[in-house]
């Protein structure tokens, strides 16, 4: 158990796994506060457009960072409202632009670092569900409970293909699946913060999981972590 008294559950895993869908439901069942740790960066990344603050700028990066007042709000349906100075920018942060922007700014030490201290900052009681890729490994490296969700690439990219196509979108599978695959290589092999599982975490492969079936896992593994059985020493 950890010494901080708010527990914390990390997810981290790969793009595609599912960690965002299992994380706003988990933190409804537990009725924790819910982390969305990638918006953190679509955030900086939008407020550097905003403010003509280039991916380079680790200065201008730096300040920026230190202004961000960021919340996601999980809500009922998988939603996640994406707050910046208490403005709901959850539209804005989702564009292509910012997308791409982001991929820039998300590598560079500078802002991973000033960044730690505003998503330590969301660790408040009764407890918090945070995921990402470096949730259990850098951020919360002390969490109640860490697990790392992943699947197959070829059960990621069918899930994003399914998702597109639910939305009324166009998508190309081949094209996602060699997305999935590169974004997959650049995350593990980056020198800051690689996509990798924690030590200490459960590895989760959901590739024949239903989303039902992963919360449940992850919850009876919180359970398990928040109320351990205890030997019987009268036996």
């Amino acid at each position: 158990m950890t010494s901080n008294p708010v527990p914390v559950l990390t997810l981290d895993g790969p793009s595609g796994a599912g960690k965002g869908t299992v994380g706003t439901r988990c933190a409804d069942r537990l009725g924790w506060h819910y982390l969305d740790s990638g918006a953190i960066y679509r955030a900086v990344a939008w407020r550097a457009l905003s403010d003509g603050i280039a991916p380079d700028d680790d200065e201008g990066l730096r300040r920026l960072c230190r202004t961000l007042h960021f919340q996601s709000v999980a809500k009922p349906g998988d939603v996640v409202d994406i707050y910046v100075n208490n403005r709901n920018v959850t539209s804005e942060v989702r564009g292509e632009e910012v997308a791409v922007h982001t991929s820039r700014i998300a590598t560079r030490p500078v802002v991973r670092e000033s960044l730690l201290k505003l998503q330590r900052h969301s660790r408040e009681l009764p407890g918090l569900v945070a995921d990402g890729r470096d949730m259990g490994t850098v951020v919360f490296t002390d969490a109640t409970t860490k697990v790392f969700i992943t699947a197959s690439a070829d059960v990621r990219a069918q899930r994003r293909y399914k998702q597109l196509k639910d939305k009324g979108l166009d998508g190309n599978l081949r094209a996602l699946l060699e997305a999935i695959k590169e974004r997959d290589a650049r995350d593990s092999g980056r020198a800051v913060s690689p996509l990798k599982p924690a030590g200490d975490a459960t590895v989760l492969d959901t590739s024949d999981m239903s989303i039902d079936e992963v919360v449940s896992a992850v919850l009876d593994l919180v359970n398990q972590h928040l109320h351990p059985i205890r030997p019987d020493r009268n036996k």
